[in-house]
């Protein structure tokens, strides 16, 4: 297994250059097939969870649900305030900022990042909570590309490129996921549902992120500083993916919604205005035409 893991690392250096050895010997970082083999079972649970709840009743989990997404949040919001102090404090390059002018402030960076690369791995629980209550509707193509992909990408990110221009795309994604996994967390509690209003802006915001990191990039690309082009190539590639997918996303559904709404106001239908009718929350009356991305 090690003249395996030498040979891979070795392939890796001959496409990709040195890598960093400021992250040498940190969890989960030194090899990739502990990556790749948790995003392997990832996607074996994936597959099989769902046949193997088939028969059984969904789970609740709204305890750990609550628990899990304020989590999420707390560590989303120390990784965006501790890269946003960081950077801003020492004077980073919005343009672009290459790997090695900056020891200080590099060496909080890629700390702060090992937990963003770590926190791919703690959302594969947004899928397995998904199978364990039977919303299989939002197990989507999107959704399984976004998670898997994000732990893969991070690891070579950590190995090679792990502070610099790599910050702004995580601290916008620390940001948006402070706004996601709050109002995911809050949802869990009937009582908070009717002052949960942001629910349709998240994907917008994530649009947003989306293309304001792509941008950013570009800068890089524009008004090079010795930060690998060809990382950046693949950022803004790896972005226009998503801004199509998530794009698809917001029309399939909530354009859809909204016209399902039209329709119901029409025919007399009670909805009122905060999304609840009856008691229930209008989005679980319609959960095929509103589902959840992350």
């Amino acid at each position: 297994m090690e003249t395996f893991n030498h040979k891979l690392n070795t392939l890796f250096e001959s496409w990709f250059g040195p890598r960093d050895q400021r992250v040498q010997g940190w969890l989960l970082l030194d090899n990739y097939p502990p990556t790749f083999a948790l995003t392997v079972v990832y996607l074996l649970i994936v597959w099989m969870g769902p046949k193997y709840m088939k028969h059984r009743q969904p789970y609740s989990c709204r305890g750990l649900l609550v628990i899990y997404n304020l989590g999420l949040t707390l560590l989303s919001f120390y990784m965006v305030y501790e890269l946003v102090t960081a950077v801003w404090h020492g004077d980073y390059n919005f343009y672009c900022q290459d790997t090695r002018s900056a020891q200080e402030v590099d060496n909080k960076v890629i700390n702060v990042l090992w937990w963003y690369y770590f926190s791919k791995l703690i959302e594969f629980m947004d899928t397995f909570f998904f199978i364990l209550r039977k919303n299989n509707h939002q197990i989507t193509f999107l959704h399984i590309y976004h998670h898997a992909s994000m732990l893969n990408i991070w690891w070579f990110v950590m190995n090679w490129i792990p502070c610099g221009h790599s910050y702004f795309g995580a601290s916008l994604n620390s940001f948006v996921h402070v706004v996601m996994y709050s109002y995911y967390g809050l949802s869990a509690i009937p009582a908070m549902r009717p002052y949960l209003w942001w629910k349709k802006y998240i994907t917008q915001l994530q649009l947003i992120q989306f293309f304001l990191t792509m941008s950013q990039t570009l800068c890089a690309v524009i008004w090079p500083c010795g930060f690998p082009m060809g990382w950046l190539y693949f950022q803004i590639s790896y972005m226009v993916t998503l801004i199509i997918l998530f794009s698809n996303f917001y029309i399939q559904t909530y354009k859809k919604y909204s016209v399902s709404l039209k329709k119901e106001h029409k025919n007399g239908s009670p909805v009122s205005t905060n999304g609840h009718a009856n008691g229930t929350p209008s989005t679980e009356r319609t959960t095929h035409n509103k589902l959840r991305v992350d």
